[in-house]
């Protein structure tokens, strides 16, 4: 059984609506800069068809621009920067874990109701086994860091610092 296009019922072919959809997603236009473009280039479009196009199309072509970075440029080679936020569930402090990568895009975020070495080595544990290891480490100067990272043997690559 084959996959079946989610351009198959428009009129417009597949690669028109894809340069659309990737000039809107890609560089900060407007719908109508948009427009102009792909007048420009002998396209006839209006912007609400761009619009439309992008709600249609955007989350699937941003996860392929996601899935092709992550394969074409290893992750060995990402910054991460680590840090945590006090949050409140139902009234009880938890701490939120995240691990943002050089490029700003938050990899991994993790919920806990302690802030030890066990919380951070499992959180630490989780975002390398989906994101492979990282060539360094940013970090604050909380103490759990320290140790899971020894434990885990990436303190050598580690740096402090503010996130």
């Amino acid at each position: 059984m084959t996959k079946r296009s989610p351009f198959r019922y428009f009129k417009t072919s597949p690669e028109i609506i894809r340069l659309a959809v990737m000039l809107y997603i890609r560089f900060p236009l407007s719908l109508r800069n948009v427009e102009d473009l792909l007048h420009e280039r002998g396209i006839d479009v209006s912007h609400e068809t761009v619009r439309f196009w992008w709600h249609r199309f955007g989350p699937m072509l941003a996860s392929e621009i996601r899935k092709r970075r992550v394969m074409m440029m290893q992750s060995s080679q990402w910054r991460w920067h680590l840090d945590e936020v006090f949050v409140k569930i139902n009234g009880e402090r938890h701490y939120l874990w995240r691990a943002v990568d050089h490029e700003s895009e938050v990899l991994e975020s993790f919920v806990t109701k302690t802030r030890d070495k066990k919380a951070a080595l499992k959180y630490l544990r989780k975002a390398m086994r989906k994101h492979g290891r990282p060539e360094t480490i940013v970090t604050d100067r909380l103490r759990s860091y320290g140790a899971a990272l020894k434990e885990i043997g990436t303190a050598d690559r580690q740096e402090t610092g503010r996130c």
